[in-house]
């Protein structure tokens, strides 16, 4: 099986002199195609840190990334800006969609910026708001729409180039469970029908559930990892749990 992100001793200094913060201390991980694989650990544990050097967003102190089988740091920015648009899909907490825009021009905007052909622009536009089950919102701005309508058309929008890897960043943090559930689902067949690669940082072990395996993190390190296998979710929201008490707080205690 293809390996979609593999990071070996990734560290990651803020800071200089007597003031030195270590957010991550020489972390390694794998993460193979068609994954499901969630992030989790309490405040400051470095998971966004994390997130954020495998979206290129922030560079390591010291390691490598490679992502999709391209190293990361040996790219310059116009060339990590071309590798965004055409191998990463994005989905953030806060939706992040223009306003100006409707629901199908947001979702096909990284198409239009790739100068894909309209024909087949619209056959993928199409396919994904049926999908997400905004199909009658294409019209529509975003302020006239709900925050799971926003956040299913924000998870269009992150897939609609067929990336080769998804970062979500805390996806149901601003939406209520009925919305949050919806999609979970969606992101969890897309996981399994497309084989879509998907690695998501989350608090909530009920989100973490639709996982197929969970990195847990502490103190810029990985703490234990949980694998599903044939777990049911509800087993599996179990155990999220009982790692979450050992690791020091509730679910509501961790971001």
């Amino acid at each position: 099986m293809k390996t979609i992100v593999e990071a070996t001793k990734i560290k990651k200094i803020y800071g200089a002199k007597g003031n030195v913060f270590t957010a991550l201390k020489e972390i390694s991980l794998s993460v193979r195609e068609g994954e499901f694989v969630g992030i989790m650990g309490p405040s400051g544990s470095g998971k966004t840190t994390l997130l954020n050097l495998l979206a290129t967003i922030d560079k390591p102190t010291s390691g490598e990334i490679l992502v999709d089988g391209v190293n990361l740091g040996a790219m310059k920015e116009a060339q990590l800006s071309a590798f965004r648009r055409d191998k990463l899909g994005f989905i953030f907490q806060d939706f992040n969609l223009l306003d100006t825009l409707t629901v199908k021009e947001n979702i096909v905007l990284p198409l239009v910026l790739a100068r894909m052909n309209r024909a087949e622009l619209e056959r993928r536009a199409d396919e994904l708001v049926r999908r997400f089950g905004i199909a009658g919102l294409v019209d529509k701005y975003p302020y006239q729409l709900s925050g799971g309508q926003k956040q299913r058309t924000a998870a269009c929008r992150a897939i609609v180039s067929a990336p080769s890897l998804v970062l979500a960043d805390e996806p149901t943090g601003s939406l209520d469970s009925k919305s949050a559930t919806e999609l979970l689902e969606s992101l969890q067949q897309l996981n399994v029908q497309d084989r879509t690669t998907i690695l998501m940082v989350t608090h909530d072990a009920f989100a973490a559930s639709y996982c197929s395996r969970i990195l847990f993190i502490k103190d810029g390190e990985i703490f234990t990892e949980l694998v599903k296998g044939g777990m049911t979710r509800k087993e599996f929201f179990n155990k999220v749990m009982d790692v979450l008490s050992v690791l020091g707080g509730g679910a509501s205690d961790l971001i």
